[in-house]
């Protein structure tokens, strides 16, 4: 081919004689090429490498000759081309006439542009072009990295200061207020980094952020850890949604967590920040070091002077500043450095957020019509036929339903719920696996999915309701508890999943990740709100007041939460549901920072109506033993007095008729 000849020039020639030739000498005085320049140059050194060449081409000419003719074609091009570049000059070449990497290669006529690919030789079929190099795909990782980090300002190192001074001081003993003023610096030290970085505020970044923040408020209201902890989690999440801002199914769910990654980059990234600044201002650090110093020891001299002088004062400063001891200065120091390090990694997030948007859910392999939804019409008939028999009894009566299936009332209504949650919860993952394989090929075909995935959500709600049906009667009957609240709370939203669901097929799904992560945060913030605790006691008095039966023991485990409603109980029980919670309030020193709103209503209840009954005085009403349920906080068990009769309606979820 001449592009073969063009690129393996005159040497590459040798190479397509059939029958091995042996390497020519040249008939005159050759031409000092750059090799024999740089021989010469050398001396004997450069005369023994050319010796040693010599010898590898004889050796490989005489391995030729014993291989046979056709390997012997290989190897007289190889002497050829070696020998022959050195006769006319020109720089080394690879076998088969191709220049070797560095080397100079013929110049071509003036403006023909690069010459072809460089090519090597093979045995058999001549010049072959070399294979292009292989790309290797970039790193996930590296592609949601930002390849561009604003540095720290000093507006967004001292908030990072701020609130880990705050966190040392104020988080030492509990939660309460103090979270919600700990988390202020540090949302503005996000705020700082992200102006600096170029950001804007976006909607949907400010409803994270007040979303955020209005979750820190159950614990400055509620005394009940459950809720309060549920709170504090959640708006961890949201907080490193808004830092992030994620619109897709994995923006929102990484974004959630993606604060995470910063924890050790954040403060490294804050450190190089305050070298950079430190060197550009040494000459003000004195000053402003100075005057604090001076300011610091004038308020503790003043303050001490004062506190001595008046005890009103003196109350006031001990209420107002944190209680810090040397036993408690490791503790401290550690909250200290936890503050500091989760201040720099929000505002690190904030500068560099990790792009999690940018990874892409490749969707299924479309299905057939027919393979696709009939599996899916099937269950819709069994979410029908279940739907129709929860309809005939409701109109015909739990009592026949009851002596058909020989359950009693609390076997009925607890069954059911839990049987019913499980199945809405797999009827989601059912909706999300069809949508990865449904059919997409026109208009019928969305048509079709949204039809039959449509009437599954609707179905689906149905089964929602007939659940939360399910646990209203057994609360009726049994009591209200704490996990009973929570599961029927979970539900709930569940359903509110189902009903955006439906409408993102009707209106379309683009908005439905953050709306989904919007109405579990809006789901915890109402939890909070509500005082599940108080609910719990609110109900279990009303049920009291009907039947005269209520659990005593199992509402001494309440939170101050409860105190309100359990003030409404008439003595002797009064006191015995509220002798717990007393001494508790009593034994806790708590500062204004960390007392939460329903510890200091409860505090004001009891100092008016102290509980006085305690002990063996305090009668049993309603049947409970000794064994909690770790879930639940309930026994299982009965009383030892009670009548083996009267177990027939016996509940083991609370312990009561």
């Amino acid at each position: 081919m001449p592009g073969r000849e063009g690129a393996a020039g005159e040497d590459s020639g040798a190479g397509q004689r059939s029958d091995p030739v042996p390497a020519a000498e040249p008939a005159g005085p050759p031409e000092e090429g750059p090799e024999d320049g740089r021989e010469r140059a050398t001396g004997n050194d450069g005369e023994a490498r050319h010796r040693a060449e010599a010898d590898a081409s004889s050796e490989e000419a005489d391995a030729s000759q014993a291989r046979g003719p056709v390997a012997a074609v290989g190897s007289a091009a190889v002497g050829t081309s070696r020998e022959g570049g050195r006769a006319a000059g020109a720089p080394h070449h690879a076998v088969g006439g191709a220049p070797r990497a560095g080397a100079p290669g013929p110049a071509g006529p003036p403006g023909a542009g690069p010459g072809p690919a460089p090519t090597h030789a093979h045995p058999l079929h001549g010049p072959q072009p070399w294979p292009p190099p292989v790309r290797r795909p970039e790193p996930w990782l590296a592609s949601i990295r930002p390849t561009r980090r604003a540095p720290a300002r000093v507006a967004t190192l001292w908030c990072a200061l701020a609130t880990a001074l705050l966190s040392g001081l104020l988080l030492g003993d509990g939660l309460g207020v103090n979270l919600l003023i700990v988390a202020v610096p540090a949302a503005l030290a996000a705020f700082f980094a992200a102006r600096a970085a170029g950001r804007r505020l976006r909607p949907w970044t400010a409803a994270w952020a007040l979303g955020g923040l209005a979750l820190l408020v159950v614990p400055a209201l509620r005394d009940a850890g459950w809720p309060t902890f549920l709170a504090v989690v959640t708006a961890l999440a949201v907080g490193s949604l808004a830092l992030h801002g994620g619109r897709t199914w994995p923006g929102v769910v990484l974004g959630s967590v993606g604060v995470l990654d910063s924890l050790v980059t954040g403060p490294v990234w804050g450190w190089r920040g305050l070298r950079e600044r430190a060197d550009g201002s040494r000459g003000r650090w004195g000053p402003a070091l100075r005057a604090t110093g001076v300011a610091a020891v004038l308020v503790v001299v003043f303050g001490a002077l004062f506190s001595g002088a008046d005890a009103a004062f003196a109350d006031l400063l001990g209420e107002l500043i944190p209680d810090v001891s040397g036993i408690d200065a490791p503790w401290r120091f550690l909250l200290f450095l936890v503050g500091l390090a989760g201040a720099l990694a929000a505002a690190h997030t904030a500068a560099a957020p990790l792009r999690w948007d940018r990874l892409a859910l490749h969707r299924g392999a479309a299905r057939g019509r027919v393979e696709w939804a009939l599996p899916l019409i099937v269950l819709d008939l069994l979410f029908a036929a279940f739907i129709a028999v929860q309809l005939a009894v409701l109109f015909g009566g739990y009592d026949k339903v009851l002596r058909e299936t020989g359950l009693t009332y609390a076997e009925y209504a607890r069954q059911g719920f839990w049987q019913l949650l499980w199945a809405t919860l797999l009827t989601l993952v059912v909706i999300g696996l069809a949508l990865r394989w449904a059919p997409r090929d026109g208009a019928r075909d969305r048509a079709l999915v949204r039809a039959v995935l449509g009437t599954l959500c609707v179905l689906t709600l149905v089964v929602v309701a007939s659940a939360l049906r399910r646990m209203d009667l057994y609360v009726d009957a049994y009591g209200l508890t704490r996990l009973r609240i929570s599961v029927a709370a979970m539900e709930l939203w569940l359903g509110l999943v189902l009903v955006l669901i439906i409408a993102a097929g009707l209106l379309g799904s683009r908005w439905l990740p953050r709306a989904v992560a919007g109405s579990a945060a809006a789901a915890v913030l109402a939890f909070g709100l509500v005082s599940p605790d108080a609910l719990v006691a609110e109900r279990n008095v009303e049920r009291f007041e009907t039947t005269g039966k209520i659990d005593v023991r199992y509402l001494r485990d309440l939170s101050a939460d409860a105190v309100p409603a359990l003030d409404a109980l008439p003595e002797p029980v009064r006191s015995c549901a509220l002798r717990e919670i007393e001494l508790d309030l009593r034994e806790t020193e708590q500062s204004w920072y960390d007392t939460s709103w329903g510890q200091a209503r409860a505090r004001e209840i009891l100092e008016k109506r102290p509980a006085s009954a305690g002990g063996p005085s305090c009668p049993d009403h309603g049947r409970y033993g000794g064994d909690g349920d770790p879930y639940d906080g309930t026994r299982d068990g009965y009383d030892e007095d009670a009548d083996p009769g009267d177990l027939e309606d016996f509940d083991p979820g609370t312990g009561m008729d």
